[in-house]
């Protein structure tokens, strides 16, 4: 639709709640862990990434038929969440949705700095943002970051990036330029959201936007500290949260336990409770991020139902449609490698 007219929550959340019933859930991943990449393509064709297989078959198979078939699954989903919607949701959903355009800038950074073939590039994108496919095209084959700055003069991510290019050439490390991309898109994310003091569907969403930042901010200040690299996670801290401040979070990354317990005593202690158990048992980075991302699945959950005309069973829906793809392309992934039933699941988010 577009960004004129009223706003249609009650129509756009009905259709959400519908595909929400068809996501998969705990019983399917129990079936695909145990499938081989060819049985699982097969399942999937029985599910809402009927027609990307079906599209994409006669040219893919294995697990690049999956991974193919998700991102396109993702991408036409999504599409359909603008087409559904109108005036002043339509306008939020769009904004949030350029997570992907951010999401295929860094994958195309990422290109340029380990050199890879276009191909690899072009296999990692999700076309489900605003960037149309001549951009993306363009992203895919340019050679090198100052024709990335370049192409994306004018967007939200120009001015930023051309910024941070500097910096990347003087560390030599992605930091600075993944960082400045989230910047930009969660800068443009908040314009014209209002203030999450209050009641009603506006600051419904602004909370949940504080709360997507400030589990952002912890998990790049862990990556960060646990990197090695000598680098101030206070430097990459994206404004807009409320947990912590720049100079705390420095200090919590380097300390999981006081991290776990600065997040427990915060407004999301007590519906994170089960959640932040998790996060406290996590014995890597990579567990730690997970715990996270079922946190924030949770979160997103909550506002849903507290807030049922507003933005955020939108937001609930696409969090949750992206993580069902992150969990099969893992499941076929680990699969492929040879990895049994029980490694596989402790790869997965599922809440």
């Amino acid at each position: 639709m577009s960004t004129t007219g009223s706003s249609n929550p009650e129509y756009v959340n009905a259709r959400v709640s519908a595909r929400r019933a068809t996501l998969f859930d705990e019983e399917d991943y129990r079936k695909l862990v145990r499938m081989s990449p060819d049985e699982i393509t097969r399942y999937m064709e029985e599910s809402t990434y009927q027609g990307p297989i079906n599209r994409l078959g006669s040219r893919f198979s294995g697990v690049d038929l999956i991974e193919y078939a998700l991102n396109a699954g993702l991408a036409e989903t999504f599409d359909e969440l603008l087409a559904w919607a109108d005036g002043r949701l339509y306008e939020q959903v769009a904004r949030y949705l350029r997570k992907f355009d951010a999401w295929n800038v860094k994958t195309a950074v990422r290109g340029v700095y380990v050199d890879a073939e276009s191909d690899a590039v072009e296999d990692d994108l999700i076309r489900a943002g605003e960037f149309d496919d001549a951009m993306l095209d363009r992203l895919v084959e340019a050679e090198s970051i100052e024709a990335i700055v370049d192409l994306l003069d004018g967007t939200v991510f120009g001015d930023p990036l051309a910024a941070a290019a500097e910096e990347y050439e003087e560390s030599g490390t992605l930091v600075p330029l993944e960082n400045a991309i989230d910047r930009a898109y969660y800068e443009n994310l908040f314009e014209g959201v209002t203030s999450a003091a209050g009641a009603g569907p506006e600051s419904a969403y602004a909370e949940y936007l504080q709360a997507e930042i400030d589990f952002r901010n912890a998990r790049n200040a862990l990556r960060l500290a646990r990197s090695g690299a000598d680098v101030d996670p206070a430097e990459y801290y994206i404004e807009g949260g409320t947990l912590f401040d720049p100079e705390e979070l420095s200090t919590l990354a380097r300390d999981t336990e006081q991290l776990v317990e600065r997040i427990r005593g915060s407004q999301y202690g007590d519906e994170l409770s089960a959640a932040l158990d998790e996060l406290a048992e996590a014995d890597s980075l990579i567990g730690f991020e997970q715990a996270l991302e079922a946190a924030l699945l949770e979160h997103s959950r909550n506002a849903a139902h507290a807030h049922p005309m507003s933005v955020c069973p939108v937001i609930a829906f696409v969090l949750a449609k992206e993580r069902e793809a992150d969990n099969i392309r893992a499941i076929a992934r680990g699969t492929e490698a040879g990895l049994d039933p029980d490694e596989i699941r402790a790869e997965l988010v599922v809440r």
